[in-house]
């Protein structure tokens, strides 16, 4: 049985489809077959694994309406063993449009809790925003990964994702599980990098990944060439910090 990981927090710019796209394209290289799905409005999972967002007919924004199957919704890439289910702008409208529809918070899950059968990870990257996406993406899911920078406003916003977290066990979703946090961004010569992780390993000491993802100029290029970090260049640090993560998660599920 596959697991469903959303990949999430409110606050823009902490690496949250960094890690979707390049622990997708780790857990494929480990021969794990892996869906992801962009239910991000900006679509940068999409392009970040070559697929043209503006020639995207069916995605995300069709699945949560229920107007196209999960099926017909994917889309192989490039990457070994990697499907997407992708997105496109269209989906910023999706709030408004589920807003009055009966269990608007499980329309994700309908459309995809049958996949379990068929990939091993299926891994939801989410909008920066709790609003009603995120909330289908963790009403969805069995667990959360929630990306946190190494920079000074690192755990400012992350009292409430927890808070959220919460409340969807509490009414959605009592399976949810955090399967960990991670560290984003990390220059280990800036004291203020060590600080951080030295706070979030205190306060979430068994929480938190052991694998820290360093800041890497190649994995900063990366995207701009619709390629993740492993087809770009697996020599690289960013590369090296993916396939760990990525063997740190299939351990802990194993």
């Amino acid at each position: 049985m596959g697991k469903i990981i959303a990949i999430a927090n409110q606050k823009g710019g902490v690496g949250k489809t960094t890690t979707s796209v390049n622990l997708a394209a780790s857990l494929g290289v480990l021969e794990k077959k892996v869906l992801l799905i962009d239910a991000d409005p900006q679509a940068n999972a999409t392009s970040g694994l070559g697929i043209d967002v503006e020639h995207v007919e069916i995605g995300s924004y069709q699945l949560l309406e229920h107007t196209a199957s999960a099926e017909e919704c994917i889309i192989k890439t490039d990457s070994p063993n990697v499907d997407i289910i992708p997105a496109h702008i269209d989906l910023v409208a999706i709030e408004i449009e589920l807003v009055d529809k009966d269990e608007r918070e499980y329309m994700l899950k309908k459309a995809i809790s049958h996949l379990k059968s068929t990939y091993d990870y299926i891994l939801i990257d989410c909008a920066p925003s709790l609003g009603l996406l995120t909330l289908n993406a963790l009403t969805a899911s069995d667990a959360v990964i929630i990306p946190i920078q190494c920079e000074y406003f690192a755990l400012e916003g992350l009292g409430k994702l927890l808070n959220t977290v919460k409340s969807v066990q509490k009414i959605h979703n009592k399976d949810l599980d955090i399967e960990g946090m991670l560290l984003t961004m990390y220059d280990q010569r800036l004291r203020l990098s060590n600080q951080v992780v030295e706070e979030v390993q205190k306060h979430f000491s068994n929480m938190v990944f052991e694998t820290i993802i360093q800041r890497n100029v190649r994995l900063g290029e990366a995207p701009s060439y619709g390629e993740s970090i492993i087809k770009y260049d697996v020599s690289s640090k960013g590369a090296s910090n993916y396939l760990s993560l990525a063997k740190e998660i299939i351990n802990k599920n194993a």
